[in-house]
């Protein structure tokens, strides 16, 4: 055993810990709004951070490499096309929810729709996370440290048990860390978290390249380049089946939208903030991580591809190259970023699940005379019941063959086109439909499950693309022809915060968008592709 990394991985943990209990003291945790918004005190930078590390985490390290090791990189398309998203996030979608003044996306939902719609997106955002976001963090995370610290063999278990231990650790660890300190502390931690994630991931790559050209950087690239440039291009073919270029511009697009502009726990970072602008510059700055994130979330699968060849499993090319390139003194180090990025995702996750319980159920139905502090233990005692719930899941991951990445997709599928369809229809029609809105849920619940079994040679990017049009379509038909809303008056809700927007946002977005071309015209036959 590594005592230099074990003592060195619990000083960091510590350290960050300290680092944001300081930062957020200020937050009074007992209220619901300290608890599950950070009482709306958040700046740019932070912001920008913890929207990052809640996305950014141990399926994209583990799962994306492991798409790239098999298709090469093609499998950009889930970080650079989301920039594109983000943008729309920052212009559109966010002076449209701070006009408001809503706490979660379903609340948005219930001022256009009925409450009875916004529980029904509540049911389908805390199923999800629970059967398939939170598990997958926890169970690549876990697969991660087994291979880092050898630890099926210092305690003498099997491989699976291991990895079950692991999960249950890291879990129990990220339950505590919610109760104690609610959505600031993690907010602050991930403020560190985030700079070790990018400095950590793209040192490994810096390693892999220096490892595949035998001691020169310079040497394992053009080793890379010339070798491989039939994995440098990011158009996928027709029939890929991880990104299919088609879909690039519908099923991708569609979904993407979907995840960075109406996702709970993504948008209810951005809802933290002190004011829209700050927002604004939070969300921007995502969009230009996400663009460079290729560098260490899809490279190294490629360079794991040309060091060991093609026939390892897929969720194993990145643990792999990590263990065989970092020097033993690092391994506490490296542990500590894949630490706050697993702990992250998961209490980001596990925030905005008891978030939406809470507000949506809890108060409402359960408890109509709670105050702000009876909701604020209520949101504690979710934390330990989901969260112990999440670790008895998040072995099960280990039987889906077709990759930890594809897992959570293919699960969001279940509600996140209908939902972008009613987000939509409710920011640019005076007219809506609750009825509408059921009926679009229910028809494309059923049409997407049914379509796993009569399309399950079509690739889930396509189903998605014609479903959103579909979607749209019938939600806007009910709308038209019968509307239980109409002239909607949007001045009449009062917003929490300042609505002044961020001067420079139309600028800096429009830059993300031609970077994302650039990088497509780049990784393509034109530049680097064969």
């Amino acid at each position: 055993m590594n005592w230099f990394a074990i003592v060195s991985f619990a000083v960091i943990i510590l350290a960050i810990y300290m680092y944001a209990y300081y930062r957020s003291r200020s937050v009074d945790t007992q209220e619901s709004e300290g608890y599950f918004l950070g009482g709306r005190s958040l700046v740019g930078t932070t912001i920008g951070m913890t929207i990052l590390m809640t996305n950014l985490s141990t399926e994209h390290l583990v799962g994306q490499n492991g798409q790239s090791y098999v298709a090469g990189v093609e499998v950009m398309a889930w970080e650079v096309t989301a920039a594109v998203a983000i943008v729309m996030c920052a212009w559109v979608f966010l002076p449209r929810y701070f006009k408001y003044g809503v706490n979660t996306i379903s609340d948005f939902i219930e001022v256009r729709y009925d409450t009875m719609t916004k529980r029904i997106v509540s049911i389908l955002f805390m199923f999800t996370y629970i059967v398939s976001f939170m598990p997958v963090v926890l169970y690549s995370g876990a697969l991660i440290f087994n291979d880092l610290f050898n630890i099926e063999e210092h305690l003498g278990v099997s491989a699976v048990t291991a990895v079950v231990i692991i999960a249950a650790f890291i879990g129990l660890v990220g339950i505590l860390y919610l109760f104690v300190g609610g959505l600031s502390l993690a907010a602050h931690s991930d403020s560190i978290y985030g700079v070790g994630l990018i400095v950590g991931g793209l040192t490994v790559t810096v390693l892999g390249f220096i490892a595949l050209g035998n001691d020169s950087f310079l040497a394992g690239v053009d080793h890379l380049v010339t070798e491989s440039s039939d994995k440098l291009n990011a158009w996928g073919p027709i029939d890929s089946s991880i990104v299919p270029w088609p879909t690039l511009f519908f099923g991708m697009f569609f979904n993407n939208l979907y995840f960075w502009c109406t996702n709970q726990m993504i948008v209810q970072k951005a809802l933290a903030a002190k004011n829209l602008k700050e927002a604004q510059k939070g969300t921007m700055m995502v969009g230009f991580f996400k663009i460079f994130g290729l560098f260490f979330l899809v490279i190294p699968g490629i360079i794991a591809y040309n060091m060991f060849g093609g026939d390892m499993k897929m969720d194993l090319a990145y643990p792999t190259l990590v263990n065989t390139i970092l020097p033993d003194w690092s391994y506490g180090i490296f542990g500590a970023v894949v630490f706050g990025a697993i702990m992250s995702s998961f209490v980001g996750a596990l925030n905005a699940t008891v978030t939406l319980f809470s507000l949506d159920f809890y108060k409402p139905v359960i408890n109509k005379q709670a105050t702000n502090r009876q909701i604020a233990k209520m949101g504690r005692i979710l934390t330990v019941v989901v969260g112990l719930i999440v670790v008895i899941i998040a072995p099960l991951i280990s039987l889906f063959p077709q990759g930890l990445f594809a897992v959570i997709q293919e699960f969001n599928g279940l509600y996140n086109m209908p939902l972008l369809a009613i987000i939509l229809v409710g920011f640019f029609s005076k007219k809506t439909s609750a009825l509408g809105a059921k009926w679009t849920f229910i028809f494309h619940v059923v049409t997407y499950s049914l379509s796993k079994f009569l399309l399950a040679d079509i690739h889930y990017l396509y189903v998605w693309s014609v479903l959103f049009l579909l979607d749209l379509a019938i939600l806007y038909g009910f709308s038209s022809l019968k509307p239980d809303k109409e002239d909607f008056e949007f001045e009449k809700y009062k917003n929490k915060v300042d609505l002044k927007p961020w001067k420079h946002s139309k600028l800096v977005g429009t830059i993300i968008l031609s970077i994302v071309v650039a990088m497509y015209i780049i990784f393509s036959p034109l530049v680097l592709a064969s």
